[in-house]
């Protein structure tokens, strides 16, 4: 038995990625949408056709914090529509994640990060995962970060049991209204200065349950994330790529690390 465990694991290679900073997501991925002209006709059916109202048609945007990644506008219009397999998507400010037909990066504003988080947490950042109201989705992705392929835990980010022993929170799901005061406690009790990340399509929007009586997002009136992450689920190298940015161990668009 002991040996046929052994070819099981040769069979599977390494699994380990070396540098995190140099990935390359197969083509098959959904990542970062591109746009291109379409006639009003089309854009009109595109917005009609999306469930969350991540597209619009005039002028023709598609709105990645409500995208649910599905294909279907792609699927719909190839010619106006297309997702790559850029997972460099995450942002500092929610405006940055509207994608127009003149897009063809999603910028990160290192000038918008407060600058004492890249000052206190790049060597280490400990979150705390608060899955409020989720679906198991992003919070399985998240948990991956941790695994032996990626193990960003050799950066100083893990995730941690406690509020007390985190240096932030990252919230997952639309934010149900049973969720909404325990999010509170829990955001209460990491001491400041204190990292708010937002991961997956619901946290950001709301996503399919935006205009649910059940949600309460007025959290969100009161505090304001400091990294914005799309996807429907959000794939651990959009978390990965974007904390980097945020704690200022990598700049967009730059493989030097500083």
């Amino acid at each position: 038995m002991l040996f046929n465990k052994l070819k099981v694991f040769k069979s599977h290679g390494s699994q380990y990625i070396p540098d995190l900073k140099a990935v390359e997501l197969p083509e098959i991925f959904r990542g970062r949408p591109e746009l291109s002209e379409c006639d009003a006709q089309t854009a009109k059916e595109l917005a009609a056709m999306c469930p969350t109202g991540a597209i619009t048609a005039a002028p023709f945007t598609l709105d990645m914090g409500r995208c649910l990644f599905c294909g279907e506008c792609a699927r719909r219009a190839p010619q106006s529509v297309r997702f790559t397999n850029d997972y460099r998507i995450g942002a500092a400010r929610r405006e940055d994640l509207v994608v127009t037909t003149s897009t063809r990066a999603i910028p990160f504003a290192h000038e918008a990060v407060r600058k004492e988080i890249p000052a206190m947490f790049a060597h280490a950042l400990k979150l705390r995962q608060v899955s409020a109201g989720g679906d198991a989705s992003v919070e399985m992705e998240l948990n991956a970060t941790g695994n032996v392929n990626f193990d960003f835990g050799r950066y100083g980010v893990e995730f941690v049991a406690s509020p007390r022993h985190a240096d932030g929170v990252v919230i997952t799901g639309p934010v149900s209204r049973n969720m909404a005061e325990a999010l509170q406690v829990c955001y209460d009790a990491v001491p400041d200065p204190k990292v708010l990340i937002v991961a997956g399509s619901e946290a950001v929007s709301g996503g399919l349950y935006a205009e649910s009586t059940e949600v309460d997002r007025s959290f969100y009136e009161r505090y304001t994330p400091d990294l914005w992450l799309p996807g429907a689920p959000t794939h651990p190298m959009i978390f990965i790529e974007a904390v980097m940015n945020l704690i200022g161990r990598v700049r967009r668009g730059e493989e030097s690390k500083k």
